[in-house]
């Protein structure tokens, strides 16, 4: 098994699951034990100052918080570049890393950017393989842009055409394919 911590999980036009429909999914860890990662294109609408005061001074004004999984949804999930990659406690490709467990008072001085989620994706020994099997993801190297997108709502679509010409249509697919 090959693992994919550090690579996008972009979800194919066939998968309908609600959770994972047209989304982008950061995997930030994959064993043999299973896999986790954070959707990277839902954000909500509510600001991290409003839902999650703690984590308002890491982000800007009026950040918002994103929607990270099915799994654990009341649990914030805190992913951030940093300025040096030895400060991640769980790195995940370049500078990106999570932040696991408390919150140290000078983690604002340790990092460049950082976004907040709720909950996070999961997936148990084999399942994730057992969807890739499928065809129900397309995998791509994460990128720093990607991760901190000023606009999450078109990255699915972005990633799928960077990908080339084979992966366009499925790109301008509608979130729901009976409106078409």
């Amino acid at each position: 098994m090959q693992s994919l911590r550090g690579q996008l999980l972009i979800s194919s036009g066939g998968l309908f699951d609600p959770n994972f429909r047209h989304t982008v999914v950061l995997i930030g860890e994959h064993t043999a034990d299973g896999a986790l990662g954070v959707v990277l294109n839902r954000a909500l609408n509510v600001s991290v100052r409003h839902a999650l005061p703690d984590f308002a001074a890491l982000v800007p004004s009026g950040e918002p918080l994103f929607q990270g999984g099915p799994v654990q949804p009341e649990r914030p999930v805190f992913l951030a570049e940093f300025n040096s990659p030895g400060w991640a406690d769980l790195p995940v490709f370049g500078s990106v890393g999570f932040v696991v467990g408390e919150l140290s008072p000078d983690l604002g001085s340790r990092i460049d950017r950082a976004r907040v989620y709720v909950g996070y994706s999961g997936w148990g020994p084999g399942q994730l393989e057992a969807e890739m099997a499928l065809d129900s993801w397309i995998v791509d190297p994460a990128r720093e842009d990607d991760v901190f997108t000023d606009s999450p709502d078109l990255l699915w679509s972005r990633v799928l055409e960077r990908k080339g010409p084979e992966y366009r249509r499925m790109s301008r697919m509608p979130f729901d394919p009976s409106m078409n």
